[in-house]
């Protein structure tokens, strides 16, 4: 068992907590640089998506996991963004200006959709956001003169500077970076009083406002902090397919998204990465076990969805912390050993009498 004996303030500052999370995120980081070198292009092209649906995934889990506020219609701001990029590209806007576009376009369509949340909260707030996801959805499909209607619309290659990206290795770099962008970008987030605010209003919204939170204040700006992160995945998404249609970012997408981070693991930066790499990596995994089930099974057009329902049933039951839940308690069985105690990892259910009256 690792014990971290602080002696300062600045080391409760420090991304890396000790001598072993700087090797290890070191390797990793080293891992997916050579990637290009070391994968094929289909699998360069999937580690591709896991980036991309990553940092999509980093901002419904600041919602989600670090707000603790509910959203049916992420694929929403998805779209937003993607259009938005693939509008301002085709028109001759650079990258990174159309990128900064759709991220703040994104953000806006955030704030507002924020604002029910001053009023209603759980499934409610659900349907609100799902509402949204119909709303932008039948918009994107009816707006022909823009988004080109049901037909969709292409997109050019990014470019910046005079710099045309047409290799899939050079657009996996520019996804790379974005992605450890965002990432530190959460992380630095979360240590601030913004992040900090976020969390209590997770916890507890009561507790939270008693403290001086400003809860509407905050609720709009993790709402459009999140459809910010989803707008920049959206253009980024847009980009690799290089076409965007309106029924890309419908409910399906949505629940693919918050299917994600559950099975990933909410409330952990770690979730949203280990997420993306089951949603992109399950189709290929059940794609090869058809061929081991009988043709009445394997042919059949709703096994993926029959397949994800059982696998979110499973995590819900037995571990509701995620997969990365699941890696803290074999880590921290081995390190403690033979003291593991099986409850360790067990959420302590004491709330204020206020809140078990509401």
């Amino acid at each position: 068992m690792r014990f971290i004996f602080k002696t300062r303030y600045e080391q409760d500052l420090l991304l890396a907590k000790h001598g072993g999370q700087v090797f290890w995120y070191g390797a990793l980081l080293a891992l997916t640089l050579a990637a290009p070198w070391l994968f094929s292009e289909y699998w360069l092209a999937q580690l591709t998506f896991v980036l991309i649906y990553g940092i999509a995934g980093l901002g419904l889990m600041l919602l989600a996991g670090f707000t603790g506020l509910f959203s049916l219609g992420h694929a929403a701001f998805l779209g937003v963004g993607a259009y938005t990029q693939a509008v301002l590209t085709n028109a001759g806007l650079s990258f990174p200006l159309a990128l900064a576009c759709a991220a703040g376009l994104s953000a806006a369509a955030g704030w507002v959709v924020g604002l029910p949340a001053l009023r209603v909260k759980g499934i409610y707030l659900g349907m609100a956001t799902l509402s949204f996801g119909f709303i932008v959805e039948e918009g994107f499909a009816r707006w022909e003169s823009v988004t080109g209607g049901n037909a969709g619309i292409h997109l050019k290659p990014p470019s910046m500077l005079g710099w045309t990206l047409t290799s899939g290795e050079g657009f996996y770099f520019l996804c790379l970076g974005l992605a450890v962008l965002a990432t530190l970008g959460i992380l630095n987030l979360l240590r601030s009083p913004t992040g900090r605010a976020f969390v209590a209003i997770r916890d507890s919204e009561i507790s939270a406002q008693s403290m001086g939170i400003h809860l509407a204040r905050y609720k709009t700006l993790s709402f459009a902090l999140s459809a910010a992160l989803a707008g920049v995945a959206g253009a980024l998404y847009a980009h690799k397919l290089q076409f965007i249609s309106p029924d890309q970012f419908n409910v399906l997408q949505s629940i693919d998204l918050l299917l994600m981070i559950v099975i990933g693991g909410v409330g952990s930066v770690h979730g949203a990465f280990l997420g993306a790499i089951f949603l992109i990596s399950m189709p290929q995994v059940i794609a090869l076990g058809k061929d081991y089930l009988p043709a009445v099974v394997g042919q059949a057009p709703g096994l993926q969805g029959l397949v994800y329902g059982v696998v979110v049933i499973i995590f819900v039951l037995f571990e509701p912390m995620g997969l990365y839940g699941r890696w803290l308690k074999i880590r921290t069985y081995l390190q403690m050993f033979p003291f593991y105690r099986k409850g360790m990892f067990k959420r302590q259910k004491s709330f204020q009498k206020s809140d078990r009256l509401k």
